[in-house]
């Protein structure tokens, strides 16, 4: 008997101290906090909806402001939820005077908070001089968002997210301030530069009207990038000028002129207005029409956070560097357009296809040079970040304009993003704003920058 209770004590001893240890290896583990990946895009998707709708009405903000801000209020939440993307770098300290505070990584964070929170900051200060309907759009969101995440969590849970996303943004803000071209170039697009100094020889850029009578972003080509460097600014040398009619650059002037003469096929004004996005109040600018295009595929694939905000990031800083390169390129080349170039030589009666159906203006040409294209070169940055991410023959239907009743904006159907940038970028031809030299040149200078880009050090 007494050797029986001994035995049982024994086991019960053993028994405690096997369940203390297994409590004490479980108590030495961390918490397995939810990762970015386990969220949907929804927190990245309003916020690109909202700021699609708020670009739109946002004066001064074209060619590069708006891509530029893409950029920035992209990179300020993937760093701010980068302590819970384990397989993407910070880039802290990688760009000069670039520095974010770390997330604590023993600490939960509510990532779709983190996200809105430094969207909350960052957008009203980029967009700070936009329409009263605008702002209170951004409100909007903000609120919608704030109260359906903070039914989701602690309050301690809540204020530390928020606070991530806020502190993050204001390290992004300062470090925007530091750009002295880029940041606030929207007061006034027009600073800076001299056309009439600059016109030195036939073929030189002058302004079209109706128009401005002034060149816009002439400064641009100063502005921060973020992957590529001031030598791969310029891209490759346009046709030399030359009057001759057996010329390749007079070829390519009758291209132009053949489009609308003696008329415009509907299949090339559908393509030309389809993707024109050249107006402010009418729709969003061409450079972020390829955020658009990636948010319609977030939403199609139901794409996680974590890919939501890669892509968000890529697309922006793709068209920024983009933007910044090709008006360097313009400004350093000033080529002329094709309008000025055809009434000169050609048919002085002739008027390209570019309209404002807000204004009733007709024969409108963008006040600025003519080579490279921005639409061509932005569109196909924009198109290499999202092949790298979604796959490079990846097929859908572009429905950035459907249901519009101002131009015809019936969806159409793609094979891949390229062939995206390749239409977008000859829908400039038949418009009657650019040669097709513009158009080619952009579309090889675009996907060589977006390839620079995505060769940042993103993944570990």
């Amino acid at each position: 008997m007494k050797n029986n209770f001994k035995f049982l004590f024994l086991l019960l001893i053993t028994g405690l101290t096997i369940t203390s240890c297994k409590k004490d290896v479980v108590d030495d583990e961390p918490t397995a906090f939810k990762q970015v990946d386990d969220y949907s895009n929804e927190a990245i998707y309003e916020w690109n909806e909202t700021f699609l709708q708020v670009e739109r009405y946002a004066a001064g903000y074209r060619p590069g402001p708006a891509p530029r801000a893409v950029a920035y209020m992209g990179l300020s939440a993937y760093e701010a939820c980068i302590a819970g993307m384990p397989d993407f770098n910070s880039f802290n300290e990688y760009w000069a005077g670039f520095k974010v505070p770390a997330a604590d990584a023993t600490k939960e964070y509510h990532w779709p908070l983190v996200v809105s929170a430094s969207y909350e900051y960052l957008m009203p200060r980029f967009f700070n001089k936009v329409p009263s309907a605008q702002e209170q759009l951004i409100k909007t969101t903000a609120k919608r968002l704030n109260d359906k995440y903070k039914a989701e969590v602690s309050a301690e849970v809540y204020d530390r997210s928020v606070n991530r996303g806020k502190e993050v943004a204001e390290a992004v803000w300062e470090w925007s301030k530091t750009d002295l071209v880029g940041h606030d170039h929207f007061l006034d697009p027009f600073q800076g530069y001299d056309w009439v100094a600059k016109y030195k020889k036939a073929g030189d850029w002058e302004p079209t009207f109706p128009g401005p009578g002034k060149p816009m972003g002439g400064v641009w080509g100063k502005a921060r990038t973020f992957a590529i460097k001031e030598d791969q600014k310029v891209c490759r040398k346009p046709i030399p000028y030359s009057e001759d009619p057996k010329s390749h650059l007079y070829s390519q002037a009758i291209e132009v002129y053949a489009q609308n003469t003696p008329s415009l096929s509907y299949e090339a004004e559908w393509v030309g207005e389809f993707w024109s996005d050249d107006l402010v109040n009418l729709t969003f600018s061409p450079g972020v029409r390829f955020l658009a295009i990636g948010n319609q595929v977030l939403d199609r694939e139901k794409s996680n956070l974590e890919t939501a905000v890669w892509m968000t990031a890529l697309v922006g800083t793709s068209c920024n560097d983009a933007g910044v390169a090709c008006w360097y390129s313009k400004y350093y080349y000033n080529v002329e357009r094709p309008e000025s170039y055809i009434k000169r030589l050609i048919d002085p009666s002739w008027e390209p296809n570019l309209y404002n159906p807000l204004t009733g203006d007709e024969g409108m040409t963008p006040s600025f040079p003519a080579y490279p294209s921005g639409h061509s070169t932005m569109g196909a940055a924009g198109a290499e970040a999202l092949g790298y991410i979604f796959g490079y023959s990846y097929g859908m239907t572009d429905n950035c304009h459907r249901n519009r009743t101002e131009f015809e904006g019936t969806p159409r159907t793609f094979s891949s993003f390229e062939e995206m940038a390749l239409e977008n970028a000859w829908s400039r031809v038949p418009l009657g704003v650019h040669f097709r030299m513009d158009s080619e040149e952009g579309v090889r200078f675009g996907k060589d920058i977006g390839r620079a880009v995505h060769r940042l050090p993103w993944k570990k």
